[in-house]
This record gives C-alpha cells, structure tokens and sequence, in this order.
C-alpha cells in the first residue's frame, strides 16, 4: 500500500533545512516558532543589531559596566527597550559567535516560509505581531494557547515532559488555603549552582510562605541536587519538594498564589491561561525578553534578574523581596487583576469564533490554496505535483 503524497511540511522555526525539502516536493511550509512573539522579533532584530553595531561587544567588560543598558530606540512595538532585554545570544565578543549566527540565520530563512505560526494571541502580543508581518513576507498566523487544544480535543495521549510527574503534589494543594502557595518550577533544562539553589532555598524559608518546590535531580550543575537539614527543619509543614509536576494543573488550582518560573514561553503562557502572577528568573535565549514583557507590557510579575549574563547569585534577602512582593500587599493585588484579564483574553482567543481559532481556520484554509497553486504550477512547468514516499525512496516531512 503506498504511502499518500506528502502536501505539506509544518518544521519547528530552528529546522529550517526543511525548508529545502518542501521546494523540492513542491509543497508549502509552514514554520512553527516555538517562542513568544517578542522572542522571535528580538532575534528577527539580530542581524540589524550586528550591522548598527551594537554586537559583538568590543570585550566582556561590556557585560558588567552598563553597556547592557543602551536602549535602542528603533525596534517597533519595544518601546523603551535595551540590550539587556534582547534575547541573550548577543552579549558575545565572538563575531563568529555559533549561537548567534544560528537563531539569526534560522528567523532569516523564516522568510522563505509559506507561513509562519505562533503560540500566542492576538490581544496579548498585538502590537508586537504587527511588527512581525511588517518585517516578514509570508503571512504570521498567532493560533494560541495551543495547550488548551490539548484540554479540548481526544489527545490525552500525547505529552511533552521530560520528567515522570509526581501527583502526590495535587492531594498536598488540597489542605492548602486559597493563595497561599508559591510554585517554584525552572524548567526542564534549566540549571543552576549549588550556592544558588541554597539561596533560593533559604529565601523561600525566610519568605514565610507555604511552597512547591520542583527539585530536577539535574537541577545543580554537575552535582545532584541536595537541600541541608536545616532548611528542611525551617520549613517543616509548609514546603514540599518533587521532581516533577502537572503543571496545568497546580498553576490552575486555588491553593497557589505564585508562580517562581524561569520564564519560558511555555510555562508563560500556562501562567496566562491560569491567570497566576509570577517572579520572573529568566537565564538564557529569549527568556529574558519574556520576563521584560511579563514584567513591563503584561504587567502580571516581578523580576527577580535578567539572567546568566548578570553572572552572579541572587541573594536570599532578593528571593525573599520577590516573593512577598508578588504575593502580598498592593502590587500582588494588581498583579492578581491583570493575570485575571489575561486567562479571560486568552479563553476568548481560543474558543470558537475567537481570534485564535479564526486564524486557525484562515491558516488551514490559505496552506491549502497555496498548496494547489503550487500544485498548478508545478504541472505548468511539466512537474510532478508531489511524490509520493514510495516514489522517492526516503523523502521525510519534518513535524513540529
């Protein structure tokens, strides 16, 4: 039985050799950007920074003696905002830097694309999204939060962890009151030092709130990460440490009151649809363009750092400040009010008829008109329209 013909290749916004196969097969691509809308216009920016001259740094002092706080005026939708604030991959003094040239090349060759989508919605990043069209030639569609399709749909199945998640964790939010929990999650790359996480560990005792604690075993780089005694005496019935979490589920439960996130896209727009304020901890890449903007723009945060370039530890008595600044008091009220304006834009967006399922169907519905124009084309030229697997031997269509 042969396989049916390949009619498109959706790639994540970072594999964009795909975008050679799809010319070869005669089918749209579509480019998934993973990232906020900010993060992928901050490295749209990369390579006007580098003509302008903002980067390379002329040498590493420029991390630490103010350069990072040169704004930049020019950027639309950024008012305001600096170096610092650009996803990380620029505080080089390499001009050959590898990371650099890759994430310029990749949002480059984004251009090439049939479309390009996003995880985000409209009433959040609207100006940014504008930005966005205007400086990229294929349409930008903004199609989420994509993890409540996962709510809505038969796709229970599937998942993204990395870790094998812990419900016990659930049963302990049950006995907590109402916002009075922090939730403290990094990621499931993130790492730290082992003096670090001791801050942290010793700012959430100091801090007199109730917790829930995500401990990766990788979280201490090159070291297992292990918490002293004393600290666990501090914090006797009031924490609760795991290795991994439901974290739709916590962020969506009444007992937490925070959120203490590396500031990732993802767990950013988890936070947003549960309508939680956080403390932004951003470290690398385009987090601490989302801590800016959940900071700045979103108004739902408080920031802890601007991440790994700052190249120091937070303190205890900062994680301390950071907490209770979000979880008490008058700016955690109006923190609070804005992440409960933010999940009601978002459930909007995504229901029916919201912005995000309009663009949906818009981007469904254009892929595949461009599909029979190339289709028509192709034969035009005496070409095949698009072979199939079995014709071609080993043709493969890259999925997001």
């Amino acid at each position: 039985r042969s396989n049916p013909p390949v009619s498109c290749i959706v790639s994540d916004g970072v594999m964009s050799f795909t975008l050679d196969a799809a010319k070869e097969l005669g089918v749209p691509e579509v480019i998934f950007w993973t990232t906020s809308a900010c993060g992928f216009l901050g490295y749209s920016l990369y390579d006007r920074l580098r003509k302008q001259g903002f980067t390379p740094l002329e040498d590493s002092r420029q991390l630490t003696n103010g350069y990072l706080e040169t704004v930049v005026d020019w950027p639309p939708s950024a008012d305001g905002i600096r170096l610092k604030d650009f996803p990380t991959f620029l505080r080089t003094t390499d001009p050959d830097d590898l990371m650099f040239e890759f994430v310029t090349s990749e949002s480059t060759r984004a251009q090439r694309a049939t479309a390009i989508v996003l995880n985000t919605f409209e009433p959040l990043e609207s100006e940014v999204l504008s930005a966005l069209q205007a400086h990229y030639t294929p349409p930008v569609y903004c199609i989420g939060p994509l993890h409540l399709m996962a709510t809505d749909t038969a796709l229970d199945g599937l998942g993204s962890n990395l870790w094998k998640e812990d419900r016990h964790c659930i049963k302990w939010l049950n006995s907590r009151p109402d916002n009075s929990v922090v939730y403290v999650n990094f990621g499931s790359i993130t790492i730290m030092t082992g003096d670090q996480m001791l801050e942290f560990a010793w700012g959430l005792a100091d801090s007199a709130r109730s917790f829930l604690w995500v401990i990766r075993p990788d979280l201490v780089s090159g070291k297992t990460a292990v918490l002293p005694p004393e600290f666990l005496t501090a914090t006797e019935g009031r924490g609760l440490m795991v290795d991994w979490c439901p974290q739709e589920e916590v962020l969506a439960h009444s007992a937490v009151g925070g959120f203490l996130t590396h500031s990732g896209w993802n767990s950013t727009m988890e936070a947003l649809t549960s309508g939680m304020p956080v403390i932004a901890f951003p470290q690398w890449g385009d987090q601490v363009t989302d801590a800016k903007y959940l900071v700045d723009e979103f108004k739902i945060g408080v920031r802890m750092c601007r991440g790994e370039a700052e190249n120091r530890v937070v303190t205890r008595e900062e994680v301390r400040k950071c907490l209770l600044e979000a979880t008490t008091g008058e700016k955690a009220a109006e923190m609070k009010a804005n992440a409960a304006k933010w999940k009601k834009a978002a459930t909007e967006a995504f229901v029916e008829g919201g912005s995000s399922d309009r663009n949906l169907q818009t981007f469904v519905d254009d892929v595949r008109m461009k599909s029979v124009e190339i289709t028509k084309k192709n034969l035009a030229f005496g070409l095949p329209a698009a072979k199939t697997e079995g014709q071609r031997g080993v043709d493969t269509a890259v999925k997001a």
